[in-house]
């Protein structure tokens, strides 16, 4: 029984490592579905920054029709993204606003589940299903309201909230939605035109002609007012930059979880050798060698590592497709895992090991 105890709380601590590695990996690969998907070799932003993702970035609503002057550049689209609550049927929900840049873009780039990408520059939505979204439901963000057109999974943000694609007019609509109070407010207290039409272009998404990535990028960057990044660029300042913090922390809890593994491994092989100490001063009365009894305990504690990650597995499975966020498994965790299991089952029995090293013969008759 006592085995089989062991091996339960081993594999529910497995459990909690692997959740915590599959949440930075859902993590990773939340921040960096826009990134990837939306095809674009280099991000214009604002200069000095490493925006639009890893920190604030607001360039000139015109900048695309000058990056479309350069030579190499196939194609430059506007980009705006904002995270804002509503009340969505009485509920309060947080939603990545991310505005397309009608007509260049419509929103190929997203995989529907159902329905179509967006015909008109005004009124119609893409949502991920996440949202609770039907297709052809009206949804009244600020003062319009916006029909679902398409819909659309596992498109979120890195906080996990499902993003609404709309134009880029209407996703500045719905940022600039306020009350009449809060306008006279605002230009009372001296913000003047910027309070009514605020600029929130984050940046500019460039495709290029094959062989023009870094030339394109030369050109633009000596501007001065802008910054360039490449995909690659975009994918260091998260997971480099934001993220950063996030995976040490999440490195350091597993390392810590796999150390409080070894040592209930350690305390379940201690105690059961300490029961079977006369059992081995008899094995050792008869001939047994010390090589023979060390392979028994270390067979022992490898099988309750074995059960544990079994468990581990079975439990992961049913579970973690319930969470909140998006928990992604992959093969070099499980395997990363696996080996910090290994490693404890060694260290833990060996605390059993060098007990059982000390037994004498002469005590079977103790």
């Amino acid at each position: 029984m006592r085995f089989f105890l062991a091996a339960a709380g081993v594999g529910f601590l497995l459990t909690g490592s692997m959740g915590m590695l599959g949440l930075y990996r859902g993590v990773l690969h939340d921040a960096l579905l826009t990134i990837e998907g939306i095809g674009a070799d280099l991000w214009v932003v604002q200069g000095g920054r490493a925006g639009p993702f890893a920190e604030a970035s607001v360039v000139s609503a015109t900048l695309d029709r000058r990056v479309e002057g350069v030579a190499g550049v196939t194609s430059a689209r506007r980009f705006v993204q904002n995270n804002l609550q509503f009340d969505i049927q009485g509920k309060p929900r947080r939603i990545a606003i991310t505005g397309l840049d009608f007509p260049k873009d419509q929103g190929a780039w997203l995989s529907l589940a159902e329905g179509r990408l967006l015909q008109s520059g005004r009124g119609e939505a893409i949502a991920d299903a996440s949202l609770g979204l039907s297709l052809g439901q009206d949804i009244r963000l600020g003062r319009d309201s916006y029909r679902v057109v398409g819909v659309t999974s596992g498109q979120v943000d890195m906080s996990g909230d499902g993003q609404l694609f709309v134009t880029i007019p209407d996703a500045m609509d719905i940022a600039d939605s306020r009350t009449p109070e809060t306008v006279l407010l605002e230009r009372a207290q001296g913000l003047g035109v910027s309070a009514d039409r605020p600029s929130r272009i984050a940046a500019v998404v460039v495709t290029t002609e094959a062989g023009m990535v870094e030339e394109v990028a030369r050109i633009i960057g000596a501007w001065g007012d802008v910054a360039v990044l490449s995909r690659e660029d975009q994918r260091s300042a998260l997971v480099d930059g934001r993220l950063w913090r996030l995976r040490m922390q999440i490195l350091f809890f597993t390392i810590l979880l796999l150390t409080v593994t070894g040592v209930v491994i350690a305390m379940t092989i201690y105690t059961s050798t300490l029961e079977k100490l006369h059992e081995i001063a008899m094995l050792k009365l008869i001939g047994a060698r010390d090589g023979f009894i060390l392979r028994m305990i270390l067979e022992q504690a490898v099988l309750i590592g074995l059960f544990a990650y079994g468990l581990a597995l079975l439990l992961s499975t049913l579970l973690f497709r319930f969470f909140p966020r998006n928990v992604v498994l992959l093969a070099e965790d499980l395997t990363l895992v696996f080996g910090g299991l290994l490693l404890a089952c060694v260290v833990g029995s060996w605390i059993g090991i060098e007990r059982a090293m000390r037994v004498r013969a002469k005590e079977v008759l103790a």
